[in-house]
This record gives structure tokens, C-alpha cells and sequence, in this order.
């Protein structure tokens, strides 16, 4: 679809224009190798250092170190080798170490299997022990206050990626200097960026990893920042790039864009807290007026003004964000990184939200420069979905097609069946009385409001009801039926359970509209 509304920001983010600019300067008029002493490499060394001072400044670095990485995943698995490999120096050396490794119960899953797989690798003989949250989402200080004097590492988030609770860090760094002198912190600090003042060399805190991709930058960046008295070991060695301390040729043109976005932030062209609050608010207004009943699972007076975590009783993520998906909302129902998983969000669980309200999830979360007129789309968007699922029944179940139907008809492929978007028209130029069948559910196609598509009709047929409307579907077996969903699955999934009803002539659109423009 070409009017998508984007309100997914916490998973990733479209690059800013002055992004894309850098990354293409980067790479065609300063491509030079940073680490080479020839102009070309000189030039490409100030893009670099410039970057580096821009981010200091921005995040408060003080003397401490920045680190320009691939990412969050690999700051964090650097910052966690680091501290471990300091933990068993120290206990080698006969020091007095905590035994736990302290993870905050709804920290991103890429910290806790992090904090597994390097403690099994090092063998420190530490224990990974879950930092219990409030139904707030805010961690049980009492329970630190307990633990505090056993941890070696402990792992907290500025702000969560699914809820956007801000954590309280003064409060943790008031316990950890009171009762844990001795512990090393990471404080993940990737939803912060562009969203909460950072002055991170005023604080206790020890390692901070920041991806580029979740505040307009491309996939591929991100940085650690190191205070400058903690240990620190290299996760990558060998061309002595980054002052020694992650080898590999840096990636020029996702640093250069990064830098942009530091620099747009610097000069304050995102929106304040206080405006994106209220733009927050007016979403939060539309969404419980579209939908009865609605629960928001955490408190708006300490999460970020960006993002909304809201459930709907008796609806299945899966439905909600089905719904939202034929509108042409992108929202999701927590992590990108767990979209594949069934199972409830651990965040939610972890909250003490009940697992039906956490299996009816939704996030929505938007970025920092969004305008007024772009929430005024989404709010209408929003409430289109919510007359649809209010006016129409939902189906028997949400849940995706199982393995086993997949093994019974998708598996089978869709060779001579399957078109491809870009043969759309073709198609229908040599079929002018083909058929268009939505094989969605009900309320998705009148999420959707797509009564024609390239001047033809388009009848509903949910893939639920299929097997109960398939008279209606042969009712004229030689006429031509082109289904199409969301992604393809369900399509071609009803496609051979028509072909084996004796339809042949049925097609179904490879991809679905995630592909195709309309």
C-alpha cells in the first residue's frame, strides 16, 4: 500500500532525508578508507571523528568512551563480554565478586540470552537471576535493595521497548552506590536516544549500547559508549580500527547517516515531551472511543510520550493487528524481534498482566518529529478499525493457519498459480472476467474499504468460512478467481482448498497487498 500509516517506530524507523544524503556522500564522494593517511581517507576520518564528537556531546559522554558498532545486539554482547570477562579476572584473582547477574525481568531477550551465552562460555559459575517489576513496570527497588550485595553485573533499560516505561535510574544508581559498590551496570539505552535527556558521564553507569535504526538512521549502525573507568575487552580484534577496541573497517556510510540524525537531534529539530505527550494523548483518546473496553498497560507518568502498550478484551493480537494492518496501520503486538512467536509478551507477564490481556497486546509507538496532521491521519485510520471491529463479528479463531493445514495445502507451493504483483495487470488483462476474492477475515476487509480494486468488484470470503461457502465460490467453476490476503499465506492456502473442491481455474496474488500498490 502506498498510504501506510507507520505507527511502529519502537521496532525500526524510515531513514531521515538528511540521513540518506550523508550515507550517499559517504559513499560516493568521501568512500575513502577512514584509517588511510591520503586525502580520500582524510576526508572520510572527519566524517568520522565529527560523528563521534557529535554523539559525545549529544549523549553526555564526558571522557568516557564511544564506540561505533553494528548495532545494539553487538554493543550489548561487547559490553557483557566486557564486564564478565572482568568478573572472572576478578575472581581468579581471589577478589570478593558477587555471584548474580541481575537482568531486569522485561529487558529485550537480546540482553538475558546474551547474559546465558557468555556467562556458559567464560564459565564465571554466576547465576542470571530476573529483577522483578511492579505491575507499573518498574523494577522492585526492595528487591534489589536485598540482592544488591550478591551482583557482579547488573542490566537494566532507560525505557522499554514494548511498554515504554522509563526506568528509574537515579534511584537504582542511589541503591547500587548504597549497597552494590562493587557491581558493574549496562543500562540499554536504545529507546532513550532522541526521547530522554542523556548525561550519561554524570552518572555510575558503566556500558550503554544505542542502535542507529530505531531514530532514523539505517540498519547496521550503532554505538557503545564505555565509562572510562570500567573494563573493557574487545568483542572484535584484529585491524586495530575504532583506537583498538572493535576491529573491522568502519561502516562509513551508516555512521555518516547516523550523524546526521545526532546533529538534527543536537539542533533540536525533534518535537519536545510535552508535544509529543499531547499527540500521545490524542491517540489514546481516538483509540479508546474506537475501541470498548480498552486497557493501556502501562501508565502514561512514567513511559515515553511515544509509545502506547493497549489491550482490547476478547480480541487476539493476532485479530487486532490484522485489523489494523487492512487499514493501513503498521502496529505490532510488542518486540519486533518476538513477532514470530505465539506466546504472550514476557513484558506484560512479567508486569503481572493476566495472559489473556497480555495475549490481546497491541504497541503503537511513534517517532519524535511526527506532525500533527500525520497523527490526525492515524487517529482516522484508527478509528475506521475500530468501526469495523465493533460492526462485524470476529471469527471462531484468529490464530493463524496451523503447521498442519500449511502441511496439507500451503506447502505445496503455487507454481503456474501464483501471481506475482508485478504481473497484476497482465493478469487481469487477459482474464477480464476473473473474479477478485478477499479471503481475509470480515473484519479486515471492512478495515480495508476495498469494495473494488482496479475497477472490479472485490467479494469477501473469509478463509474461516471457506469450506462452508465453497458452493457459492464454484457456483460458475470455468470462471477465473484471483484471491489475495495480506502476505499471500492465507491465499494460497485457500487456492488448493479450492483446487481440491474441483475449481481449477483460481490464482492467488503471491506476496499479497504487502506487496502490491493500490
Amino acid at each position: 500500500m502506498t498510504n501506510e500509516v507507520y505507527l511502529d517506530a519502537n521496532a525500526t524507523s524510515p531513514a531521515l532525508p538528511a540521513a540518506v544524503a550523508a550515507a550517499v556522500d559517504a559513499m560516493q564522494a568521501r568512500f575513502g578508507n577512514p584509517s588511510s593517511s591520503h586525502g580520500a581517507g582524510l576526508r572520510a576520518r572527519a566524517v568520522l571523528d565529527a560523528t563521534r564528537a557529535c554523539a559525545r556531546r549529544v549523549i553526555g559522554a564526558g571522557d568516557g568512551s564511544v564506540i561505533f558498532t553494528s548495532g545494539a545486539t553487538e554493543a550489548i554482547q561487547t559490553a557483557v563480554l566486557s564486564a564478565l570477562c572482568a568478573v572472572r579476572q576478578r575472581q581468579l584473582g581471589g577478589e570478593a565478586v558477587g555471584d548474580l547477574l541481575l537482568v531486569g525481568a522485561t529487558e529485550h531477550k537480546a540482553v538475558a540470552e546474551c547474559l546465558a551465552h557468555w556467562n556458559n562460555i567464560l564459565g564465571t559459575g554466576c547465576t542470571v537471576h530476573p529483577l522483578a517489576v511492579d505491575a507499573d513496570g518498574r523494577h522492585r527497588l526492595e528487591d534489589l535493595t536485598a540482592l544488591a550485595p550478591r551482583v557482579a553485573l547488573l542490566c537494566t533499560m532507560a525505557a522499554n521497548n514494548e511498554t515504554g516505561v522509563v526506568t528509574d535510574l537515579a534511584a537504582i544508581e542511589a541503591l547500587l552506590d548504597a549497597h552494590a559498590p562493587q557491581a558493574l551496570w549496562m543500562v540499554d539505552c536504545v529507546q532513550a536516544l532522541g526521547k530522554l535527556p542523556l548525561q550519561l558521564a554524570r552518572t555510575r553507569i558503566d556500558y550503554a549500547p544505542f542502535s542507529g535504526h530505531k531514530l532514523y538512521a539505517p540498519k547496521g549502525v550503532g554505538m557503545l559508549y564505555v565509562r572510562k573507568q570500567a573494563p573493557f575487552t574487545p568483542l572484535m580484534v584484529g585491524g586495530g580500527q575504532e583506537s583498538g577496541l572493535r576491529a573491522g573497517t568502519e561502516n562509513m556510510a551508516g555512521i555518516a547517516a547516523f550523524g546526521a540524525v545526532l546533529a538534527a537531534l543536537e539542533e533540536g529539530l525533534f518535537r519536545p515531551a510535552a508535544e509529543l505527550a499531547r499527540l500521545r494523548e490524542r491517540l489514546a483518546h481516538t483509540l479508546q472511543a474506537s475501541f470498548p473496553g480498552l486497557h493501556f498497560n502501562a501508565p502514561f507518568d512514567h513511559s515515553l510520550p511515544t509509545t502506547l502498550n493497549f489491550s482490547v478484551p476478547g480480541a487476539a493480537s493476532t485479530l487486532l493487528l490484522n485489523v489494523f494492518d487492512a487499514a493501513g496501520v503498521c502496529v505490532s503486538g510488542g518486540s519486533a524481534c518476538s513477532a514470530a512467536k505465539a506466546a504472550p509478551s514476557h513484558v506484560l507477564l512479567a508486569m503481572g498482566i493476566d495472559h489473556a490481556r497480555a495475549a490481546s497486546a497491541v504497541r503503537l509507538s511513534f517517532s519524535p518529529t511526527a506532525s500533527d496532521a500525520f497523527i490526525d491521519a492515524a487517529c482516522a485510520r484508527i478509528a475506521r478499525c475500530g468501526a469495523a471491529f465493533v460492526g462485524h463479528p470476529q471469527p471462531a479463531s484468529a490464530a493463524p493457519p496451523t503447521k498442519t493445514a500449511a502441511a496439507d495445502h500451503g506447502d505445496r507451493g503455487d507454481h503456474g498459480v501464483g501471481i506475482d504483483p508485478a504481473g497484476l495487470g497482465a493478469f487481469l488483462a487477459q482474464h477480464p472476467a476473473a473474479r477478485l476474492v478477499d479471503v481475509r477475515e470480515a473484519v479486515e476487509h471492512a478495515a480495508a474499504a476495498i469494495g473494488s480494486w482496479h475497477g472490479r468488484a472485490v467479494a469477501s470470503v473469509p478463509l474461516s468460512s471457506l469450506p462452508q461457502q465453497l458452493a457459492a465460490c464454484l457456483d460458475q467453476p470455468e470462471q477465473p478467481l484471483l484471491l489475495f490476503c495480506r502476505s499471500g499465506n492465507r491465499s494460497l492456502l485457500a487456492l488448493h482448498m479450492l483446487r481440491d473442491a474441483g475449481h481449477k481455474n483460481v490464482y492467488h496474488l503471491r506476496g499479497g497487498l504487502a506487496l502490491a500498490q493500490r
